[in-house]
């Protein structure tokens, strides 16, 4: 969790004084924000910490990562608007927001970290990919194909989290998976980098 949040701190420190108009990079470096919180409040006080706290004090943590995959998702869908109608943006933009309440509504009410797993799973593989795969189809930029690539190593760190694949026991699933993430972060701030040379 803190090599996930010291990376995405890192991105998120670079980027905040970008000179850019952009609002697809303005929503990348509020991503790397929320994701660098709420990976460092997961460490603390969902992992290292938790003997100390009941079990509802994980869900601060589980909001704060939903708001970061809404923030990516975001990001993807902005990034497309310009090759998009409209009215297709637009639609996207509000289902995105009705996804984050809905789904934020079902953990609040169950208190089931299956349903954060199945909102990223969501937001990167469904929402992320698809958008940045038809960008990359229309107008085949590096960013574009870095984003796929990074959502790709998202997706294996998902499948190695989802599958208790271990490498050692002091390399666990959770290690592996979180090393994974940590990566997935830097590739999907080297995108940023792209698009705003762009």
């Amino acid at each position: 969790d803190f090599l996930v949040s010291l990376v995405c701190l890192y991105a998120f420190f670079t980027l905040k004084n970008t000179k850019t108009n952009s609002p697809t990079v303005k929503l990348f470096t509020y991503y790397f924000l929320t994701m660098a919180l709420a990976t460092l409040y997961g460490g603390l006080i969902g992992h290292a910490f938790l003997h100390l706290f009941s079990f509802s004090w994980k869900v601060p943590g589980w909001l704060i990562s939903m708001i970061s995959v809404a923030l990516i998702e975001r990001a993807a869908i902005s990034h497309a608007q310009p090759l998009l109608r409209p009215s297709i943006g637009k639609f996207f933009a509000t289902l995105n927001i009705i996804e984050l309440l809905t789904l934020t509504t079902v953990v609040l009410l169950t208190l089931n970290f299956f349903f954060v797993e199945a909102h990223a799973a969501y937001g990167l593989l469904v929402v992320v990919f698809s958008f940045e795969l038809y960008v990359y189809k229309k107008t085949k930029a590096e960013g574009s194909r870095l984003l796929l690539i990074a959502v790709l190593i998202s997706a294996i760190a998902a499948t190695v989290h989802l599958t208790q694949l271990t490498i050692d026991p002091w390399f666990n699933h959770l290690d592996f998976s979180h090393v994974l993430m940590a990566i997935a972060a830097y590739v999907f701030y080297l995108v940023v980098r792209k698009i705003n040379e762009i």
